[in-house]
């Protein structure tokens, strides 16, 4: 989104970026104009000469594999024994073990098993401990049993770089509990169009609160530089990332063009960077991103002359997961160009063995020169020596090593439940509605009340944030968990009906819902408008509101969306964003004590401005017109006058909208999607209920599912099939080579014996069937149920996912009924189809 709200003197910076110097060439840095960096540590002579004499052992097999770092569901420890590899990741799906979640004892064996092999010089090579890389980005939050602190959008509001620095410590020391000693934190992205998926990782769309949080993030996760605690054994490694411009991107598209000016860049995107240098940040990751056409990975003038010479950054720059073979020229198994451009390590978590083999050869030949790759190694061993990894042995023999109790202890969910308390903005507050008297009969009601998971967003156990439950956060609280407490130690009554049910009229409701969780490309979306085609939040809202109960809204999120009917319909409205596994935080604030005094207030000013209409982005206003609805900086405290008045209810979006990979809504197909009934070869359009092909075999009537007719019901009496079918090509391929599934909301009523086949179709000629019959048959009958199956199901199944037709066909020769009232892709199911399944 568009930096609005800024004091006097950002808002003309972003002004001159917006123009940038008149003549500029697009492409072309010029790092004298960019940020002077003092590196914060003093030249170590006896450092040195541990790098000198290790480099002189180092044959040039060992020093390409310590340019390379796999990922632990593609490498093993041998691997790293053979290949002297100098760095392992855990990326969002990757667990010890292989399974979907893992406990400390089981990151920290992994650690120690990956340690041993780095070390073990039994078949050759130079005793170099491993570096071992997760995205504990909000805590160590892959880890089960972790203090999951809110994601950094959430932080933004808070407007407190002392609580950074004791969240960076804190994710610190659970990490070194687990085994784990490098995170690839924090992000520093500014970003500019919210509908990018990324949005909740920047702390706010301001370079000033950005650039005030960098240092302090850096210094508690590693230790302040000039310390004894600076890299000791209570501390990690940290990465500011996605160098450079990830946030500006063009339309918000993850992994995109930003085609912005080198001004706009450089005062914008890079505003972070350099108090994270001169607080000693050791690694820097490349961004996927582009500017203005040219990978990041392979920009010799930003990564070298801008972020090394001029910025003085002196440690060492790791790619993105594969984020090399996007450069111009280059595959994920082969790209010299990254190593020139000033990549030092190259992230390659499953293109790793090739991609050795390949940069081995180029050393050989000179294609890579020896003095590159002799540079990007020294940085690496740098660091490694900084942390004192080659005198702190095995990770289960350090001081932390092992002492789980650290993990998720009351210190820590302290200060997450204080984090969460000075974040949360009041958005809207009629006649002083809150805070509220907890003594009184309290509904809860949304289905975000009692689910830590959608609480907490994306990268939380899972690369999604999916498919967890309450159970797995052994440490956590819910919101309503929160609320019931606090109510009950006070005398009053709560009661949780997801719904808005009751068994008893209460005095005041709690409706608690917002986004569902997702991560990187999959939370892209088109406009800003809070979740398009489903309005069952909002009238959840309005019943409550019409039988005469007030009602709070707690609107959970990852960025600014438009949601002015819910501030209509709601008596007050709180912005809690993604407030994490404390859910406690959000009843401290919303609740007066025992005595009904004011506890805590509201502190948090929003850290984005938010949109007046859904489609109010980047594309069509300006700087100059931009008049968002809650501007960068709003928040009211209790004293404030609330009550706001009726908001524009226009959105601004076409008719028959829905969110991106939603194909089916409500039994209705949507974004210009076409329902289609199929037999004998013959096909029509089955546009209201009831239908039916023409030789009967295959009939469609309404049925409820959540409310009057929003689901279809399908009767097979022979072969014949049905189809969404999309007025345009849809490009699936990312989708495709992500963990994204295919995702079917039904109920099987009942199924005979015969073939039955999910399918996608790729133009003529082109199409992709998957039998499906044995497992849908062992599906439990007469239940709603979320069925996925992976897109790369249908991709091994010969469909094009560059140009899907079809991106849903059901076809059954079996007589039987099967209720369908959502297709959409996701990651979130309750049953997982197999490829090929007989």
């Amino acid at each position: 989104m568009l930096v609005a709200g800024l004091s006097a003197a950002a808002v003309g910076v972003v002004h001159a970026a917006a123009a940038g110097p008149a003549g500029e060439a697009a492409t072309t840095v010029h790092p004298a104009q960019w940020p002077k960096v003092a590196w914060p540590l003093p030249r170590d002579a006896a450092l040195e000469r541990r790098v000198q004499a290790l480099m002189a052992k180092m044959s040039l097999r060992d020093k390409v594999g310590q340019v390379i770092q796999a990922d632990i569901g593609s490498v093993t420890p041998e691997d790293v024994r053979t290949y002297r590899l100098g760095a392992i990741l855990a990326g969002g799906n990757s667990k010890p073990g292989g399974g979907l979640l893992a406990g400390p004892a089981q990151w920290l064996a992994l650690s120690d098993a990956f340690y041993r092999a780095s070390v073990d010089t039994r078949g050759g090579g130079v005793a170099i401990p491993v570096l071992f890389g997760v995205d504990a980005v909000h805590g160590n939050n892959d880890v089960l049993g972790a203090t999951i602190f809110p994601q950094n959008a959430t932080l933004g509001a808070a407007r407190d770089p002392e609580l950074m620095r004791a969240i960076g410590a804190a994710t610190a020391e659970e990490a070194r509990a687990a085994g784990i000693d490098w995170t690839f934190a924090p992000t520093l992205a500014v970003p500019q169009d919210d509908r990018w998926g990324r949005s909740y990782e920047g702390y706010s769309e301001n370079p000033a609160v950005v650039a005030s949080y960098a240092a302090a993030v850096v210094e508690g996760l590693q230790g302040r530089p000039g310390t004894p605690q600076f890299l000791d054994s209570s501390h990690v490694i940290a990465s500011a990332k996605h160098f450079l411009g990830d946030g500006s991107t063009k339309d918000g598209r993850d992994q995109g063009d930003a085609e912005v000016s080198e001004t706009r860049l450089r005062e914008i995107a890079n505003a972070g960077y350099p108090p994270a240098i001169a607080a000693g940040v050791q690694t820097v990751m490349a961004s996927f991103s582009s500017w203005n056409g040219v990978k990041m990975s392979g920009d010799k003038g930003l990564l070298t002359d801008v972020l090394k010479r001029r910025m003085d950054f002196q440690g060492f720059v790791v790619g993105d997961w594969n984020s090399h073979g996007q450069v111009a020229g280059c595959s994920n198994v082969d790209c010299p160009q990254a190593i020139d451009a000033g990549l030092d390590m190259y992230m390659a978590p499953d293109s790793w063995r090739g991609l050795y083999e390949h940069t081995l050869a180029e050393a050989k030949s000179g294609a890579i020169p020896m003095a590159r790759l002799d540079d990007a190694v020294a940085r690496i061993l740098r660091v490694k020596l900084r942390l004192g990894l080659f005198e702190q042995g095995a990770p289960s023999t350090q001081p932390l090593g092992g002492h789980f109790e650290l993990i998720g202890n009351a210190a820590h969910r302290a200060l997450a439940r204080r984090a969460v308390r000075e974040s949360l903005v009041l958005l809207k507050n009629a006649h002083h509605l809150l805070p509220l008297d907890p003594r009184q009969r309290i509904l809860v009601a949304g289905d975000g009340a009692d689910n830590i998971p959608k609480q907490s967003g994306g990268w939380t156990l899972t690369w999604q944030g999916t498919g967890t439950t309450n159970a797995d956060f052994p440490h956590g609280e819910s919101i309503w968990a929160g609320i019931r407490d606090q109510v009950q130690a006070a005398g009053g009554t709560a009661e949780l009906s997801v719904d808005g049910d009751y068994a008893r009229k209460p005095d005041v409701a709690i409706v608690v819902y917002g986004e569902n969780p997702y991560a990187e490309f999959q939370g892209d979306v088109p406009t800003l408008a809070f979740s398009p085609g489903d309005d069952t939040d909002l009238d959840l809202v309005r019943r409550l509101r019409a039988r005469g109960i007030p009602v709070v809204s707690v609107f959970l999120s990852g960025r600014p969306l438009w949601v002015n009917p819910e501030i209509n319909a709601s008596d007050a409205f709180v912005a809690a964003g993604l407030p994490g596994s404390e859910g406690a935080g959000v009843a401290d604030v919303l609740l007066r004590d025992a005595a009904g005094k004011v506890r805590y207030d509201f502190h948090g000013k929003l850290a984005y401005s938010w949109p007046r209409t859904a489609v109010q982005t980047p594309l069509n206003v300006g700087q100059k017109d931009y008049h968002p609805q809650f501007p960068f900086g709003y928040g009211l405290t209790y004293e404030d006058d609330g009550d706001l008045g009726k908001l524009p209810e226009i959105s601004g979006l076409p008719a028959n909208v829905a969110a991106p990979g939603v194909y089916l809504e409500r039994g209705k197909p949507v974004g210009g999607l076409a329902l289609v009934l199929e037999s004998g070869g013959a096909a029509q359009k089955a546009a209201a209920t009831p239908a039916a092909t023409a030789d009967g075999r295959l009939r469609m009537v309404a049925e409820d599912y959540r409310r009057q007719e929003d689901a279809r019901r399908f009767a097979w009496s022979g072969d014949a099939a049905l189809a969404l079918r999309a007025g345009k090509a849809l490009d699936l391929g990312r989708q495709a080579n992500g963990d994204v599934l295919l995702v079917a909301t039904m109920k099987i009523d009942a199924l005979g014996p015969g073939r039955v086949t999910w399918g996608m179709d790729c133009g003529a000629h082109c199409a992709a069937r998957v039998p499906v019959d044995a497992a849908l048959a062992a599906l439990p009958k007469d239940q709603w149920l979320r069925v996925g199956m992976p897109l790369k199901c249908f991709q091994r199944a010969g469909a094009d996912m560059r140009r899907i037709d079809v991106p849903f066909r059901l076809e059954s020769a079996a007589r039987g009924a099967i209720s369908l009232a959502r297709v959409a892709l996701g990651t979130d199911v309750d049953s997982t189809l197999p490829c090929g399944t007989k």
